[in-house]
């Protein structure tokens, strides 16, 4: 793709559709996981629904958007502020080595800088997904000794 001018816009309810295809394909892509459209949906919507759990960016090219992330907030009481976490990044295939994340990240960073109490952007990332390190390594972000834990409840 052509390198256009990157447009970053916070999404809208209108997005869904969009926001839901990515993050099925992004599944697929790192984790090789067919995610039910129906859950994932409902899960993209709940974001617009209540506005505490966080919000969408999404980034355009000739008014198609071509990639996206979120960003979910968590409380640290350590230091008294919250981190950003950005979750749910995808970049068409098209797209990619273009700028996107680059860009949606920028804004995300803006944003934090202008926001009371953000102390920090988090992300993670499949252990075995080098290129998304990669990208993520030359944006300044750096690996940190936590592992994550999980118990998936029914």
């Amino acid at each position: 793709m052509m390198h256009e001018e990157i447009r970053i816009r916070e999404a809208r309810g209108k997005d869904v559709s969009v926001l839901t295809d990515f993050n099925r394909r992004m599944a697929m892509e790192t984790e090789n996981q067919e995610l039910d459209p129906a859950v994932v949906a409902s899960g993209v919507q709940a974001v617009f629904t209540e506005a505490g759990r966080g919000f969408y960016l999404v980034a355009e090219i000739a008014e198609e958007i071509v990639g996206c992330l979120m960003v979910t907030r968590e409380w640290s009481d350590w230091r008294n502020g919250e981190f950003w976490w950005i979750q749910s990044v995808y970049v068409k295939k098209d797209s990619r080595r273009c700028g996107v994340f680059r860009a949606l990240y920028q804004t995300v960073r803006d944003r934090a800088d202008n926001t009371d109490r953000v102390c920090g952007c988090r992300l993670y990332v499949e252990q075995e997904n080098r290129t998304a390190q990669a990208s993520y390594t030359r944006m300044g972000l750096v690996e940190t000794s936590y592992k994550v834990f999980e118990e998936l409840l029914s």
